[in-house]
């Protein structure tokens, strides 16, 4: 069984908007969209469940925060102990105050740093990953919203060209 997509190419990005909601109100499934840039509004007008990095993040910066303190408390009171401005550093507590910067430093640096990981992990962006797109346009000016085809491949043609694509091609995708 082949699997065939239709690629509808756009040359604006208010065109596609349009299209995008045309074609979730005629109950089609569009499986990709491919964009030179950003489009505000783009996931929620394709539906697609809001993201919860977020909540990775605040994770991450725990991790963070609590590297830090444990690596604050061995170093400074249970490794190496010292007097430093008179001030010895026999407890974590008395000396919490200084620690602060490293605290907040060690947070954001934990957070930011397997932020990136845990997106390039779940966009499975690998080093020396090969690009899977299907329209080298799409990197420049054009827009490619490809939409599954299920034995209706005349109908999607015909409703493709209503909504104001430029180009409307069938692929068989691997």
């Amino acid at each position: 069984m082949s699997n065939k997509v239709i690629h509808a190419i756009y040359n604006d990005d208010d065109v596609l908007m349009d299209a995008v909601k045309q074609t979730r109100a005629a109950h089609h499934h569009i499986e990709e969209i491919y964009t030179p840039f950003p489009v505000h509004g783009l996931d929620k007008a394709m539906g697609l469940a809001p993201t919860r990095i977020a909540i990775c993040a605040f994770l991450y910066g725990l991790v963070g925060l609590s590297v830090a303190t444990w690596m604050m408390n061995f170093i400074m009171i249970q490794d190496w102990p010292q007097d430093i401005g008179g001030k010895p550093s026999f407890n974590y507590i008395d000396n919490m105050p200084a620690f602060v910067p490293i605290m907040f430093e060690l947070t954001v640096f934990f957070a930011a740093h397997l932020m990136v990981i845990t997106f390039y992990m779940r966009s499975k962006l690998w080093p020396f990953k090969q690009a899977e797109n299907p329209d080298v346009r799409t990197t420049d000016d054009h827009f490619l919203m490809e939409v599954g085809i299920h034995g209706n491949e005349e109908e999607l043609i015909s409703f493709f060209t209503s909504t104001g694509a430029v180009e409307v091609k069938v692929v068989d995708k691997h």
